[in-house]
């Protein structure tokens, strides 16, 4: 009787250790999900519009991320940011911040929120807190093919046609660069003497793609900048417009920097 009583004893440790063991791994798996980041914002910069993210954001949700969209209105920074912090507060869980151009500007500001986990940028500004546009633009030589315009006496700036195509989006057809001259957004010229007030680079971890042949923002200023951001560099010969016209390329850069945040 004694025997059997001690059997069932040792049946009971055993099935508490493997039920311990269970709630381990249920534990670690949940938490594990909870840490992946499958939320992504994509914000454009000057002189386009969201559409231009059409083919990254194919690739992204047929793999499965949950992508939004930030609708800009270019008319001011602070009005710019706002934009990309509702597309923010709708999401649910971890968010990777990516911006182009301009965007860049944009999601150091918006990247401050507490959602986002990380940020990619892709040939952008990276602005620290306190610094201008402006101030980016005119700390290196001028591209000699940039076709960006004095400002409108209503206060926007619009890229010119003369230089649209070779400037902005060179590895892109004529009709296509038709098309985005055609639906180009203006900036506000505001925005080029408006400053970030807390620089999110500075305590999240980033990502930079430079377009090595990029006619608008510099090669040696995208490369100051993502240096100076800490940000890991995958360089792409590509056009300013390289979230257009190397979509693949783009997407996979975001990819990894997904996944790299969720470790």
């Amino acid at each position: 009787m004694k025997e059997v009583f001690q059997l069932k004893r040792n049946q009971g440790t055993v099935l508490k250790k493997i039920l311990l063991s269970l709630l381990i791994i249920m534990s670690v798996t949940i938490l594990s999900a909870q840490k992946q980041v499958k939320n992504i914002v994509l914000v454009h910069g000057a002189f386009a519009d969201g559409s231009g993210w059409e083919e990254v954001y194919k690739i992204l949700t047929k793999k499965g991320f949950n992508v939004s969209i930030a609708a800009n209105p270019n008319t001011s920074f602070p009005e710019d940011v706002a934009a990309a912090k509702r597309s923010i507060d709708r999401l649910d869980g971890p968010i990777l911040l990516v911006g182009h151009s301009y965007g860049g500007a944009i999601i150091t500001e918006a990247g401050n929120s507490d959602k986002v986990v990380g940020l990619v940028y892709i040939a952008a500004f990276v602005p620290d807190a306190g610094e201008t546009l402006l101030q980016l633009v005119q700390s290196g030589p001028p591209t000699p093919n940039s076709g960006i315009e004095p400002p409108s006496a209503d206060g926007f700036i619009w890229y010119g046609k003369a230089k649209f195509h070779s400037g902005f989006c060179a590895d892109l057809s004529k009709e296509k660069a038709a098309f985005l001259y055609d639906s180009q957004v203006p900036i506000a010229a505001s925005a080029f003497g408006a400053t970030v007030s807390k620089a999110a680079w500075k305590t999240k971890p980033s990502w930079y793609i430079v377009a090595t042949d990029d006619q608008t923002v510099p090669n040696e200023g995208a490369r100051f900048m993502a240096k100076r951001a800490n940000a890991k560099i995958t360089e792409i010969k590509a056009s300013h417009a390289v979230y257009v016209s190397q979509a693949k390329a783009v997407a996979e850069v975001i990819i990894r920097a997904a996944a790299e945040t969720s470790k």
